[in-house]
C-alpha cells in the first residue's frame, strides 16, 4: 500500500467515525421522545456536570476502561446517578468483571430503564437512569449468578455513598 493510499484510507475512516459519532451523540432520549421526571436544558446539564460526565450521561459516550475510581470501589454502599442522585446500584451486586468498568449483576428496583442500542454495528441493551434518562452503560448476558447479567456501567455516570456503620 502506498503512503498516499494509506493516508487517504485513514482520513476517510476518521471522517466516517466522526460522522458516526456525531449521529450517535444527538441523544437517544430526544430522538425517541421519552419523558423523564428530571429534565434540564442542555446548558443546565453542562453547567452541573463535568465535561466527561456530560459526554457520558447526556451523549452516551464511554469512559476509557480502568480509568474510574469506582471500578475498584470495594466498600459497602450505594451508587447513585451522577445526573440526578437516584440510587441505581448497590455494592452488594457489584463484582469485578475484569472489563475495566464497574460491573453489577442487577440494578436496584425501579432504578434503570433500557432500550435497544444498534450503534457500533451490533445490537446491545443500553441502560439509563429511569429518572433523568442519563446514559449509564450497557447490559450483557455474560454475568455471574444469580441473574447471569453484567451491567457494564461508566463510573463517571455515578457517584458513590458509603454505608454508615
Amino acid at each position: 500500500m502506498t503512503r498516499r493510499r494509506f493516508f487517504l484510507l485513514s482520513g476517510t475512516a476518521v471522517l466516517a467515525a466522526a460522522a458516526f459519532r456525531g449521529f450517535t451523540q444527538k441523544g437517544v432520549a430526544a430522538e425517541t421522545g421519552e419523558k423523564f421526571e428530571v429534565t434540564k436544558t442542555d446548558a443546565e446539564w453542562k453547567a452541573m456536570l463535568t465535561d466527561e460526565q456530560y459526554r457520558i450521561l447526556r451523549h452516551e459516550d464511554t469512559e476509557r476502561p480502568f480509568t474510574s475510581a469506582l471500578n475498584t470501589e470495594k466498600r459497602k454502599g450505594i451508587f447513585h446517578c451522577a445526573g440526578c442522585d437516584l440510587p441505581v446500584y448497590s455494592s452488594e451486586a457489584k463484582y469485578d468483571s475484569g472489563t475495566g468498568w464497574p460491573s453489577f449483576w442487577e440494578a436496584l428496583p425501579n432504578a434503570i430503564g433500557t432500550r435497544e442500542d444498534t450503534s457500533l454495528f451490533m445490537t446491545r441493551t443500553e441502560c439509563h437512569c429511569r429518572r433523568c434518562g442519563g446514559h449509564l452503560g450497557h447490559i450483557f448476558d455474560d454475568g455471574p449468578p444469580p441473574t447471569g447479567m453484567r451491567h457494564c456501567i461508566n463510573g463517571m455516570a455515578m457517584t458513590f455513598t458509603p454505608a454508615t456503620a
